[in-house]
């Protein structure tokens, strides 16, 4: 039977995967398989976040593995050099030392790159929204709107997952829609309730009415999409 992740291991595997952690390592420290973790986590990050954690993630067990084989040489050449003073009064094991292809004189050493655990602090790239046309949207979505029925207008640094976009971005106004309906009704405070879209193509047909109510993109967990 496929295990399910609790809501606390899901935020902690998103945590620990902002930091840092491995897929393989939290499949088995949550005994669930790899797709499950990954599941989750594009869910909960949407699939730029998640792919943007993943090639840093990648780049940094890379970094990690070239300096690892450079602690390793160091380590030889050390050996080495041991090998050759502690020998070095038989002559017969200082000339066999001394035109040995392994030889390594005693002062040199090799330089090991620091491991860089941090976050690229350049400036981040903008990243292109996904147009409204290039969407496949699922049968159906839901919306969190009020009593009234009005359409909760927000601002794209009003969501946590996109606050690397360039400012000018940031201040776009937007509307979410969800594609899971528990993920709706988590998001849905007292005065509000969730609504059901049942016809996707609604927001291709109304996209023009948004547009000139300022609203430039839709936030969902899988994309950011451009109107």
């Amino acid at each position: 039977m496929i295990k399910r992740l609790t809501e606390k291991e899901k935020e902690e595997i998103v945590k620990s995967f902002k930091s840092g952690t491995t897929i393989d390592f939290l499949s088995r420290k949550h005994a669930c398989t790899k797709s499950t973790i990954i599941r989750n986590l594009k869910k909960n990050l949407g699939e730029l976040k998640y792919k943007e954690l993943s090639n840093k993630i990648k780049t940094l067990k890379e970094k990690s593995k070239i300096n690892n084989n450079k602690v390793k040489d160091l380590e030889e050449a050390n050996f080495d050099n041991e090998h050759f003073k502690n020998d070095s009064k038989d002559p017969k094991v200082l000339n066999e030392n001394i035109t040995s292809s392994n030889f390594v004189p005693i002062d040199s050493f090799f330089e090991i790159a620091p491991i860089d655990y941090e976050i690229d602090n350049s400036s981040r790239k903008e990243l292109s929204s996904v147009p409204l046309s290039e969407v496949a949207f699922p049968r159906i979505v839901y919306m969190v709107v009020d009593k009234k029925i009005e359409l909760e207008i927000k601002l794209l640094k009003d969501f946590p997952e996109w606050q690397f976009l360039p400012q000018d971005d940031l201040n776009r106004k937007t509307i979410e829609i969800f594609f899971d309906l528990n993920l709706a009704k988590r998001s849905c405070i007292k005065e509000q309730k969730v609504l059901k879209v049942p016809n996707t193509d609604v927001f291709r047909i109304a996209s023009p009415v948004l547009i000139a109510k300022g609203i430039s993109r839709i936030v969902c967990a899988e994309n950011l999409i451009a109107l």
